[in-house]
C-alpha cells in the first residue's frame, strides 16, 4: 500500500519537478520606450488592483464595488484556486506608467455625483462606509506589493502592503491622530470622510548594468525592487490645471446627503528612484522583515522552544525509568518462587485491546486525522523549501488542498485497519464515512458561509463553477483514492495484538478525581497548547489582519515539537491511567490530544474580543464558521498524533511482559 501511495505522488510530482519553474519568480527586465525595439525588456509597467479588505469588517470586496476608476477587465490574469479561495481577485487598473517617464498629477477620471439620485446616493453611501470602516487597497506590480510606508513611534518605518482608500474624522480625541496625519490637522473637520483620490508613487528600481542585458542596455533599464505609495485627498476644482503639489484643499464629504453635485477628479504622480544596493533577488525583505514585532517573535520562539524541550525531556524520562522498573518487577522471579503478583498495568493486559464503543467513528476519525496530518507535513516541508513563497499568491492553499485530495488514500488505508482490527465487518459503511463525514462537515460549514458571502456580494465569495471544482475534486479524485485504499487496508490481515483479549470484561475500580476520563483529558491539551500558542497568535494575524506569514522554518520546527508533546503529554496519562486499572485508552487517547483544539477556540475566541474590532452579526458570524473549520480540522490532527502514539506505547509495553 505504501508502495503504491509513494508511487502515486511520483507520478503526480516528478512532471511537475521536471518542468520547475515558479510564476513570479522569474525577472522581468524594463528599459525605456526607446530601448524596447531592440532588447528583450518591457516599458509599459502594469498596475494591477486586488479586492479591499479591512480588519474591522471580515468581508472584502472588489475593486469595482467601490466607485472608482476602473478599465476593460477581461484582461485580468488567471488566478489559481487558493486565490480564489481567499477572495483575491487581481484586474488590471486604468493607470498608465512608463518605465523611467515620471509624471506629475496625471488625471486619470472622474466621477460626478448628483443630488436627488439613487444611483449616485448608493455609490456615495458605499464609498463613505468602506473610508469609517478603514478599507484598505492592495495594489500589485511587477508581482510586488505596492507599499505604504509610515514611521512607527517616530523611529522604526513600518511598511504595510495595503493603503486607505480614505478615512474618517470622528470628533472624538485621540481617534483621529492617523487621518489627521494623512490629511493634515489644518484642514480637517470633525465627521467628515476624505477620500484620497490622488496617490504618489515612487518606483524604485535596480540599474540594468549586467552583461546578460548588453552593455548599450545600461542607465535605461532596470529591475524593479520597490514601489511605495503616498495616498492625498486633493479637491481638484480646476480639472483643466491639476495641481498637486504643496497643500491642497482636501476632498471630502459629510454625512448629510447632496445638496449639490460633486466632482470627484483621481489623479496619480509617478517617480522613479535608482538603488543600486538593494538586489532583485532581497526586493522581499523590506516588507517581510521590517514588522515591529519581528524582534519580539524571534525572541518567544526561542523562549517557546527552550521551554517545549526541556518538558518533553522531564516526561521522557520519567516514562523510561518508571516503565523500567516496572517491568523488571513483572519479569523477575524470585528463587524457588513464581511470578510476582501481578499489579498495577499489568493486571490489565487482558482488556486493554478489547474494541471500544463507536469504533466506526473513531476509525474514521483517525483516517481524516492521517489525511490532515500529510497535507501538513507535506505543505510545511514545500514551503520551507520556499516553493509557497509570499510571490506565488494562493499557492500555499492551492497545494494544502491538492495534497489533502490525494491524500485519500492514505485516509481511507488508515480507516480500514484500524475498524478491522477493532473486528468491524460494515466496510462498506466505513469507506462511504472515511470519504464524506469530515470533509462532508467543513464543505456544509463552507457553503453556508458563502451564501453569506454571496448574499453581500463580497469577493470572498467563491463562484459556483469554482464549488462545482471542489466536488468534482472529492468525487473523481478523494473518493475513488479513499475507495482504492480502503481495499487495501480491508485486504491486509487484522493487526495482531500482544496479548489476548479476555471473554469476560474486567471491573473497572472506581477512580479518583485525577485518573477519571474528564480531568485528564482537559489536562492533557495544556501542554501542547503552550507550545504552539506563540506561533498561533502570528498565524491568526497574518489571517485576520492581512499580513504575510512566511517563517514556515519556525512553523516547522514547532509543528515537530507539536507532535513530540502530544505523543509524550498522552502517552503519559495513559499510563497513569493504566496504572489505576482503567482499560479504555482507546477513545480517550484521541481525545486527550486533541482537546488542545479547544484551547485553539478558546484562543481565538480572545482574539476575536481583544483584537478585532467587529460590529457586525455577519462578520461575526463568518469569523467564528472560519474559525470552527479550522479548529475542526486541528483536532482530527492532533488526536490522530496522541492515538498512534498511544497505540505504539501500548503494544511496545503489553510486548515485554510475560503473561500467564
Amino acid at each position: 500500500m505504501y508502495k503504491f501511495i509513494l508511487g502515486l505522488y511520483c507520478f503526480i510530482f516528478i512532471p511537475s519537478c521536471l518542468s520547475f519553474y515558479l510564476p513570479g519568480l522569474a525577472p522581468v527586465n524594463y528599459c525605456k520606450a526607446s530601448e524596447t525595439t531592440s532588447s528583450s525588456c518591457k516599458s509599459d509597467v502594469q498596475l494591477y488592483v486586488n479586492r479591499l479588505n479591512t480588519e474591522e469588517l471580515v468581508m472584502p470586496y472588489e475593486y469595482h464595488h467601490f466607485d472608482f476608476c476602473t478599465t476593460d477587465e477581461s484582461a485580468s490574469p488567471v488566478e489559481n484556486l487558493g486565490q480564489v479561495l481567499f477572495g483575491e481577485r487581481i484586474r488590471p487598473s486604468p493607470y498608465k506608467i512608463k518605465f523611467l517617464e515620471n509624471q506629475v498629477c496625471t488625471p486619470l477620471c472622474t466621477k460626478t455625483y448628483k443630488p436627488n439620485d439613487a444611483a449616485s446616493d448608493l455609490k456615495l453611501l458605499f464609498l463613505k462606509r468602506g473610508m469609517s470602516l478603514n478599507y484598505q487597497h492592495h495594489w500589485i506590480i511587477d508581482n510586488l506589493p505596492v507599499t505604504w510606508c509610515f514611521l512607527v513611534d517616530d523611529s522604526v518605518t513600518y511598511c504595510n502592503t495595503g493603503f486607505p482608500m480614505g478615512c474618517f474624522m470622528t470628533g472624538v480625541n485621540g481617534l483621529d491622530g492617523a487621518c489627521q496625519a494623512l490629511v493634515g490637522r489644518g484642514n480637517t473637520r470633525p465627521e467628515h470622510y476624505y477620500l484620497f483620490n490622488h496617490v504618489d508613487l515612487k518606483i524604485i528600481y535596480h540599474s540594468g548594468e549586467h552583461e546578460e542585458w548588453g552593455s548599450s542596455f545600461q542607465g535605461n533599464g532596470g529591475r524593479i525592487i520597490a514601489i511605495k505609495v503616498t495616498p492625498r485627498s486633493i479637491n481638484h476644482k480646476d480639472r483643466a490645471n491639476l495641481k498637486c503639489d504643496g497643500i491642497q484643499e482636501p476632498m471630502s464629504f459629510d454625512k448629510e446627503k447632496l445638496s449639490n453635485p460633486v466632482d470627484v477628479t483621481y489623479s496619480y504622480s509617478v517617480t522613479f528612484e535608482r538603488n543600486d544596493t538593494i538586489k532583485w533577488s532581497s526586493r522581499w525583505d523590506y516588507i517581510l522583515e521590517v514588522s515591529p514585532q519581528t524582534n519580539i517573535q524571534w525572541f518567544s520562539i526561542l523562549n517557546s522552544l527552550m521551554i517545549v524541550f526541556f518538558l518533553s525531556g522531564m516526561v521522557a524520562m520519567i516514562i523510561l525509568r518508571t516503565l523500567h522498573k516496572d517491568i523488571a518487577r513483572y519479569n523477575q522471579i524470585d528463587s524457588g518462587e513464581d511470578v510476582q503478583e501481578e499489579f498495577g498495568w499489568k493486571l490489565v493486559h487482558g482488556d486493554v485491546f478489547r474494541p471500544p464503543r463507536k469504533g466506526m467513528l473513531l476509525s474514521v476519525f483517525l483516517g481524516s486525522g492521517v489525511q490532515v496530518l500529510c497535507m501538513t507535513v507535506v505543505t510545511l516541508i514545500f514551503a520551507c523549501f520556499g516553493f509557497l513563497s509570499p510571490a506565488n499568491r494562493g499557492s500555499l492553499m492551492t497545494c494544502s488542498l491538492i495534497l489533502y485530495v490525494f491524500s485519500g488514500a492514505l485516509s481511507g488505508f488508515v480507516s480500514a485497519r484500524i475498524y478491522k482490527s477493532f473486528g468491524g465487518e460494515k466496510w462498506k459503511t466505513n469507506i462511504l464515512l472515511t470519504a464524506s463525514l469530515c470533509p462532508g462537515i467543513v464543505f456544509a460549514i463552507f457553503f453556508c458561509l458563502n451564501l453569506l458571502l454571496w448574499a453581500e456580494e463580497s469577493s470572498a465569495a467563491v463562484p459556483f463553477t469554482t464549488l462545482l471544482a471542489l466536488v468534482s475534486l472529492w468525487c473523481c479524485i478523494s473518493l475513488p483514492l479513499t475507495f482504492v485504499g480502503s481495499v487495501f487496508g480491508f485486504r491486509k490481515r487484522a493487526i495482531e495484538h500482544p496479548v489476548r483479549t479476555n471473554q469476560i470484561p474486567r471491573q473497572i475500580p472506581e477512580q479518583s478525581i485525577y485518573t477519571q476520563p474528564i480531568p485528564g483529558i482537559v489536562m492533557g491539551g495544556i501542554l501542547p497548547f503552550g507550545c504552539i500558542f506563540i506561533q498561533l497568535y502570528f498565524i491568526i494575524n497574518s489571517i485576520w489582519s492581512h499580513q504575510i506569514y512566511y517563517m514556515f522554518g519556525f512553523l516547522f520546527l514547532v509543528f515537530v515539537i507539536l507532535i513530540i508533546t502530544c505523543s509524550e503529554t498522552t502517552i503519559l496519562l495513559c499510563y497513569f491511567h493504566l496504572c489505576a486499572e482503567d482499560y479504555n485508552w482507546w477513545w480517550r487517547s484521541f481525545l486527550t490530544s486533541g482537546f488542545t483544539a479547544v484551547y485553539f477556540l478558546i484562543y481565538c475566541v480572545h482574539y476575536f474580543n481583544a483584537k478585532m474590532n467587529v460590529n457586525y452579526a455577519a462578520s461575526t458570524f463568518l469569523y467564528f464558521g472560519y474559525t470552527f473549520i479550522m479548529v475542526f480540522l486541528f483536532f482530527l490532527l492532533t488526536g490522530c498524533m496522541g492515538f498512534f502514539a498511544c497505540f505504539w506505547f501500548i503494544r511496545k509495553i503489553y510486548s515485554v511482559v510475560k503473561v500467564d
